[in-house]
């Protein structure tokens, strides 16, 4: 079995490869050809913590994975990461497990991939700015990867931690050769934005519906409690609405459950999976003028296919450690 550090699944996966394995997992589940279960959650309520165990498969790869993650909304006061998790990959066909590999920087590769897939779909082809709301290692993916599919100019990113904007700032504009400016206020940030990523742990919208533009494209990633809402719930109504999960969308986060308990709409606001728009069964964005949004709560088949690209890198660089269990 093949150990994988942290640093490593960033040496092994990159995001044209992320986006390329996640598009192709996201048509497989649409298509029903992925198995995945319900993932079990367990509350650690006085720690603030939570934890998931994610499990899935695809047959025809002969292919599954589990994927333990934690959340500890505390941590950052510890100077932790709040995610942190392990993800396990096997042969599906002898049950021989093949991998085990830090499952933080893989969530956060994936899901930015996610968004990248979602992004290349429905945002339109002109977009150029970018706000981003939060500042962790999420936000840092969101950027990279939407700025891997659309010829962005320019970024803002807001975090009520000015420290962390500005950090976030410095390393994304080294990162990406392109400006990215820390917003002194949610409303500054969204000043021209044509696409807008969430990647936060506020439980109340972080932006103003008002300041949402026509034609602007959001990717939601933080919210995944029935209580936790990150977007105006008049923008979720207005906009066109995707999800990476259907299933998983319509039971967890707030930002959906929110708004239907009070009437703004109902389930079918919800046009379908990205993996629909792929396979071609619903088309995405309509209009220029049209808002559109990608609303992702996790799907455990984004880590199976991120995590067999990263033990196929892993293996092509001559990466990881051989153990023997």
């Amino acid at each position: 079995m093949l150990i994988l550090s942290g640093n490593e699944v960033r040496q092994a996966l990159s995001m044209r490869d992320a986006i390329q394995a996640v598009r192709s997992a996201m048509a497989r589940l649409s298509a029903g050809e992925c198995i995945v279960p319900e993932r079990a959650h367990m509350d650690v309520q006085e720690h603030s913590g939570v934890a998931l165990v994610m499990p899935s498969c695809v047959p025809a790869d002969e292919r599954m994975s589990v994927k333990v993650i934690t959340l500890y909304d505390r941590n950052p006061e510890r100077g932790m990461p709040r995610i942190q998790a392990v993800v396990l990959l096997f042969d599906a066909a002898t049950g021989a497990p093949l991998a085990m590999m830090d499952g933080g920087v893989l969530t956060a590769i994936r899901t930015g991939a996610g968004s990248g897939v979602a992004t290349d779909l429905l945002a339109r082809l002109d977009s150029r700015r970018v706000a981003v709301f939060g500042a962790g290692q999420q936000a840092r993916t969101q950027l990279e990867a939407v700025c891997y599919v659309r010829s962005i100019a320019s970024a803002a990113v807001y975090d009520p931690d000015e420290a962390a904007a500005r950090r976030f700032a410095n390393e994304m504009t080294e990162s990406l050769k392109m400006p990215v400016a820390a917003a002194g206020s949610a409303r500054e940030a969204m000043i021209g934005a044509d696409i807008v990523c969430t990647a936060t742990v506020s439980r109340t919208p972080v932006f103003h519906d008002s300041d949402v533009r026509p034609g602007t494209h959001i990717n939601a990633i933080g919210s995944y409690k029935p209580h936790v809402q990150e977007l105006p719930g008049s923008t979720v109504a207005r906009s066109r609405v995707f999800t990476d999960y259907r299933a998983g969308a319509l039971t967890e986060p707030g930002d959906l459950l929110i708004p239907i308990s009070e009437g703004l709409f109902g389930p079918e606001h919800v046009v379908g999976e990205i993996g629909d728009v792929l396979l071609g069964r619903t088309p995405g964005r309509a209009s220029d003028d049209e808002i559109t949004l990608y609303k992702s709560v996790g799907v455990a088949v984004q880590d199976l296919a991120a995590a067999s690209a990263a033990l196929a890198g892993a293996r092509e660089r001559g990466l990881g450690t051989e153990v023997a269990l």
